[in-house]
């Protein structure tokens, strides 16, 4: 089974989506399909990358879709266990901290650029980063989100 089809995986599309949409008052999709499993699925292949993590003190990766998985060079099963800070370099974890922080404070932060890494040691600049609060149904934060349109390898 494909892992963005999973009862989890389509529930947390959802709440990646409509807390994009409740900071932003913005459409995370260029159209949102009506059913979750569509919705699951249009994010899991959108083009550009969707990641997020939990709410724990070293936050733990919990989605990342095909782009994502492409550019980091993960496999789904091994995003679910990292924490989220190692998609950044060491260097560039501080900047990377401070922009979460910012996110958290007023639900959502973007025009972000930085460096990343992926698993092989390859780093890349993304480019006009979006980066947001997911809540729950009933409005409890239950950790962050990025997404970015533009990338390359450095």
């Amino acid at each position: 089974m494909e892992p963005w089809f999973e009862a989890a995986a389509v529930r947390h599309a959802r709440r990646l989506c409509a807390s994009f949409q409740h900071w932003t008052g913005r459409s995370l999709l260029p159209q949102t399909p009506q059913n979750d499993l569509d919705l699951a699925y249009e994010l899991f292949h959108w083009s550009y990358p969707v990641l997020s993590h939990g709410n724990q003190a070293d936050p733990i990766l919990n989605y990342g879709n095909q782009a994502a998985l492409t550019l980091w060079e993960l496999s789904w099963s091994e995003l679910v266990q990292m924490p989220s800070r190692l998609t950044a370099e060491p260097m560039a974890q501080a900047a990377r901290a401070a922009l979460l922080a910012q996110a958290a404070t007023q639900g959502y932060a973007n025009n972000y650029s930085g460096i990343r890494i992926s698993r092989s040691g390859r780093r890349f600049q993304i480019k006009n980063a979006w980066i947001w609060n997911i809540i729950d149904e009933i409005g409890q934060p239950i950790g962050q989100a990025a997404t970015f349109n533009q990338w390359h390898v450095l």
